[in-house]
């Protein structure tokens, strides 16, 4: 059984942050899979068990949070670089280009980009493909 079922982000712009966050996901076999109230979900492909992303956009009062991370499973190295240019290409801001992480372990290859709200978000595989 997996630890987590899901994970919510406070978003200041549900809509804008909907637009990067479907683009950024893309690469990655993720989706929109729900959108409901003040939140949309992503989730993995038919075929591929996953836990559940969700953006949220708290009342007015509260703020999102700021120095969250998330990182999301990619499938090898290709898809870790489109999910870097397609985040970049929505708006992201970099944070850590595709790469090796000898520090994390030897077949680390991640990429890191800040949200919109500055949220970081990785994805990630531990493949030497």
């Amino acid at each position: 059984m997996a630890m987590l079922d899901h994970i919510s982000l406070g978003v200041s712009d549900l809509a804008a942050s909907g637009i990067f966050y479907d683009a950024t996901l893309a690469p990655l076999g993720y989706s929109r899979l729900l959108e409901k109230g003040i939140g949309c979900a992503y989730g993995p492909g038919p075929g591929r068990d996953g836990m559940m992303f969700w953006i949220v956009q708290p009342d007015a009062e509260i703020a999102p949070s700021r120095g969250s991370h998330v990182g999301f499973t990619a499938l090898d190295f290709d898809a870790v670089d489109a999910f870097h240019a397609a985040a970049m290409a929505a708006g992201a801001r970099e944070n850590g280009g595709p790469g090796l992480r000898p520090e994390y372990s030897g077949n680390y290859y991640g990429a890191f980009v800040l949200d919109p709200d500055g949220h970081k978000i990785e994805a990630m595989c531990r493949s030497l493909v």
